[in-house]
């Protein structure tokens, strides 16, 4: 068969069309596959990255489950220490309570006054004790209430003095204090403002050994009042002191120091000045080397 000219171009034409078609749809499948190489390579290295992220997230958890169980272990422990020292600190003065009702029916009439007071020294030590530990607990759950007034700080202070100075002495501790003869008036509770005082000083006097120091100074400074109870006693440990103020802990070398307590004073201390609007401080060089208690608390029209 014979072909004109114009059909061979034609034929030519098809046959590059053929081939030009082939080769595009070569170059379709080979982008579409470099495209589903690249998904699959995106979509492997995002499960990778999810699947890497769930496993730092599941050894955080495991972290976290083992650092609540060692928190809830110490808590337990702590519980568990609580409760016999309350129960040794409440036992201490029902023992000389129950010695003393069993005399009762055998001493002489005038004997009977002496130990009326013994027996109530005992209960206010109870009292005292009892007060705390809800002190503690009013102060936890917020119902830590102040009867707020305008009060003389010069004449709490003086009060403090007045019925500590006997206690130093019976110690056989120096007890040195100086007034401010000025009106130093806040806005505070008396009860509690008196409390804050009491607590200090008489940890001072406690932990204090007989002949030593203790120094109560007043200054004031822009509108606050500042306190400063520093005694020369036992001291407290650089690793104690950052929690001295935490409820039931003591300082392991203060423990069973002259009668040491619960460890509550000074937590009930600290609610209370900040209750207040003040900061409570606490320093020591060391063991051995006395402690220094700084009360700041807010004036008014100073």
């Amino acid at each position: 068969r014979q072909y004109t000219s114009s059909q061979r171009v034609n034929n030519l034409h098809v046959e590059q069309l053929i081939e030009v078609n082939q080769q595009l749809v070569l170059a379709i499948l080979s982008a579409q596959s470099d495209v589903e190489d690249q998904k699959n390579a995106q979509a492997e290295q995002h499960l990778y990255l999810e699947i890497r992220e769930a496993n730092e997230l599941l050894v955080i958890a495991a972290l976290s489950a083992q650092d609540l169980q060692i928190a809830a272990e110490q808590a337990l422990e702590q519980q568990r220490n609580v409760l016999s020292i309350v129960a040794h600190e409440l036992r201490n003065p029902l023992t000389p309570i129950s010695m003393i009702a069993g005399r009762l029916v055998r001493v002489p009439r005038e004997e009977l006054p002496r130990m009326q007071l013994l027996i109530e020294g005992q209960v206010q030590q109870m009292s005292r004790l009892v007060e705390d530990l809800l002190d503690i607990a009013r102060a936890t759950t917020g119902k830590f209430r102040l009867n707020c007034q305008v009060v003389n700080m010069a004449d709490i202070i003086r009060d403090a003095i007045e019925i500590c100075t006997p206690v130093m002495l019976a110690h056989g501790l120096d007890f040195r204090s100086a007034l401010l003869e000025s009106r130093l008036a806040v806005n505070g509770d008396p009860v509690r403002l008196k409390q804050i005082l009491d607590n200090l000083l008489g940890n001072a006097a406690k932990y204090t050994p007989t002949g030593g120091t203790v120094t109560l100074a007043i200054s004031v400074e822009a509108n606050l009042l500042g306190i400063c109870i520093r005694d020369s006693g036992i001291g407290i440990t650089p690793k104690a002191l950052p929690f001295i103020f935490e409820p039931f802990v003591q300082d392991i070398h203060a423990v069973g120091f002259n009668g040491a307590g619960l460890g509550i004073g000074l937590t009930v201390v600290r609610e209370l000045v900040e209750a207040h609007g003040g900061t409570v401080t606490c320093t020591s060089a060391g063991e051995g080397k006395g402690t220094e208690f700084m009360v700041k608390i807010p004036l008014l029209n100073h």
